[in-house]
């Protein structure tokens, strides 16, 4: 397939690099010129710096001929944008929007994006998965209730680099949902799983531990 990946964050690098490894054709379109830039070096001339949400940029990178487009920047609006423009203007026939807010998904689903990725719900589903005891509550519920979801990276150099979960000093009430590791999928953490530098860990916390569980994660 022919596929269009909008958004150069870390969701739409992973998975340009998956799709390619599948064999797809794939075009990453990137708004931010640095951020372009940077992917340009490591993935060649398939990341192209532009707006996804231009007609014009969609033109340009053949978008009537795509198969899919992945909407994956960080603005929910934005992605419905994308969306939009490639369906009803290009025909694409199928399209994928990420959200990042659960608000949005009423809408996404009304203006007929075939395929919605709630990255907040995803997490909250590992949670449930680890801890099944816990109710499955979506994000404004979690801040009504004064929990946080945060992520933290852990820098090279970091004294935790190398111990396991359980070894570590979390906040009572902390829960480590995700772990984002390199050129791997994300994993759902147990106590057993080693700390490495560059991990980016996705947890839930309350808002007043939100700074004991960065420096319990990255010993800064």
């Amino acid at each position: 397939m022919y596929v269009i990946v909008v958004g150069g964050g870390r969701v739409g690098y992973y998975l340009t690099r998956a799709l390619l490894d599948e064999g797809h054709e794939v075009l990453l379109l990137e708004i931010s010129g640095p951020i372009a830039q940077t992917l340009s070096e490591d993935l060649g001339s398939i990341c192209v710096r532009g707006d996804g949400c231009e007609s014009t940029t969609l033109a340009s990178v053949g978008t009537n001929r795509a198969d899919m487009l992945i909407a994956v920047t960080g603005d929910d609006e934005d992605n419905l944008v994308s969306c939009q423009v490639a369906k009803h203007m290009f025909g694409v026939r199928r399209t994928v929007g990420r959200i990042r807010n659960p608000k949005n998904e009423t809408i996404f689903k009304k203006l007929g994006i075939d395929v919605i990725i709630n990255t907040t719900n995803l997490i909250l589903e590992s949670i449930e998965e680890e801890v099944p005891t816990h109710t499955l509550i979506r994000l404004h519920d979690i801040r009504d209730r004064g929990l946080e979801i945060v992520e933290v990276k852990i820098p090279p150099g970091a004294p935790t680099i190398g111990k396991s979960v359980k070894e570590l000093s979390l906040p009572e009430g902390s829960v480590l949902s995700l772990v984002i590791r390199k050129a791997r999928r994300p994993i759902v953490p147990s106590g057993a799983t080693i700390l490495q530098a560059e991990d980016q860990v996705i947890a839930v916390t309350a808002h007043e531990s939100e700074e004991a569980l960065r420096t319990a994660l990255s010993g800064q």
